[in-house]
């Protein structure tokens, strides 16, 4: 009877060692714009999905400001701003304030009313869309729902492609 015991608890084991992890990022299962938080850059103001319009496409561009390729996805960003006028873009780093700072003053991100920065303390969208690599844009079309991923190197004419 002893041995019964044990060859049962001996099957589970294996089940339970052998069973994987579901591979499947959340933002691709729950295809809608992540529920969020972030305080605003230069003003500290919350910032909530609550706070984006309901009739525009949106990008969320997952950044860190000491990032080479995140300057130039930046700077390429900004050099196309016109593809996205009609985008809300937000972009994000959960990396300290006074950093975040800088780089919007030296970016003169002010100027684009499409854009919104701030910072997510929590790493709460770098665990949401499992983040491997800055930078990298999610792009969601007007009804809110997930449309494609970037990652990395990107030009930003073909991001706006997919809008």
């Amino acid at each position: 009877m002893k041995w019964i015991y044990i060859l049962i608890l001996s099957l589970f084991c294996f089940q339970q060692a052998d069973a994987q992890a579901d591979s499947i990022p959340v933002y691709k299962r729950f295809t809608g714009l992540p529920v969020f938080s972030m305080m605003k850059i230069p003003d500290s103001i919350k910032f909530t999905r609550d706070n984006l319009s309901k009739k525009k496409a949106t990008i969320i561009m997952l950044f860190s400001p000491d990032c080479d390729h995140c300057v130039q996805a930046t700077n390429d960003l900004l050099q196309n701003i016109t593809l996205f006028k009609n985008v809300q873009i937000l972009m994000v780093s959960s990396l300290d304030f006074k950093f975040m700072q800088k780089f919007y003053q030296d970016h003169k991100i002010a100027d684009y009313p499409n854009i919104t920065m701030g910072r997510d303390g929590s790493f709460y969208l770098g665990t949401f869309y499992n983040l491997r690599s800055y930078p990298s844009l999610y792009l969601y079309n007007k009804k809110g729902k997930f449309v494609k991923e970037f990652e990395g190197n990107f030009k930003m004419e073909t991001v706006a492609g997919f809008l």
